[in-house]
């Protein structure tokens, strides 16, 4: 089973949702980490050029573009935050003015959950009772907001973390130093979208084998057009 259903078990649950986590964030950062790096190994050596101009111009595209993705991926995690904050304060200030409308509103809203007669009217007494559940109640039902506020430093920090793991997976045949350097890091770049896509079925209702598939398919097209590009400008 995927959780328990004790009430020792399901009052620990409700009292602290998870939120979205940052299954969305790695996933992400790896699958971008992988492509671009590859992108660049791909051109530059279907341009013809050295090991060391593909170890420098990778290991800044890690660096660089990783820590541009994570401070993207932080300031519009945060630009999400603050919306939620501006939004709690207009419901905050809407329920001082026009009580009446906002009752109305939670009563909609409960009716629309499936609620109707005296038990409708008796959950909206409780719910506008308590001004912080009227609030949040208002934030999930008018607006879709989650229960649970983003945070944005932790989404930035698996972004980056999981761009440099699989960014890095491209270079590795070069920084040591092997035969063949170029093969070897298409296979393991196939390898990583794979078992990228397959891993992040584990969140999912699609088979490991399609999702691995679907991945593959998107990072090795990405890259064969990448390679395509250097190869016009060998020479």
């Amino acid at each position: 089973m995927e959780h328990g259903h004790s009430p020792e078990e399901i009052s620990a649950r409700i009292a602290a949702p998870q939120g979205r986590g940052v299954l969305r964030d790695v996933v992400y950062g790896a699958i971008d980490g992988s492509v671009t790096t590859f992108a660049i190994v791909a051109g530059v050596a279907g341009g013809g050029l050295s090991p060391f101009v593909i170890v420098a111009l990778g290991l800044a595209n890690v660096l660089a573009d990783g820590f541009s993705m994570a401070a993207g991926n932080y300031s519009g995690t945060k630009a999400e935050l603050d919306d939620i904050k501006r939004l709690r304060e207009v419901e905050d200030r809407h329920i001082n003015l026009f009580p009446d409308g906002e009752r109305a509103e939670v009563r909609e809203i409960l009716r629309l959950k499936g609620l109707n007669g005296p038990v409708l009217e008796a959950a909206t007494d409780a719910i506008c009772a308590d001004k912080e559940a009227w609030i949040n109640l208002m934030m999930e039902g008018e607006y879709g907001a989650s229960p649970v506020d983003p945070q944005p430093m932790r989404a930035a920090l698996a972004t980056f973390g999981a761009f440099l793991l699989a960014g890095m997976v491209p270079l590795l045949p070069f920084l040591l130093g092997l035969d063949s350097a170029f093969s070897l890091s298409v296979w393991l770049t196939l390898a990583t979208f794979f078992v990228i896509g397959a891993a992040k079925s584990r969140w999912a209702l699609t088979p490991w084998w399609r999702s691995g598939a679907e991945t593959l398919a998107i990072g090795g097209a990405a890259a064969a057009l990448a390679y395509g590009v250097g190869l016009l400008f060998q020479g």
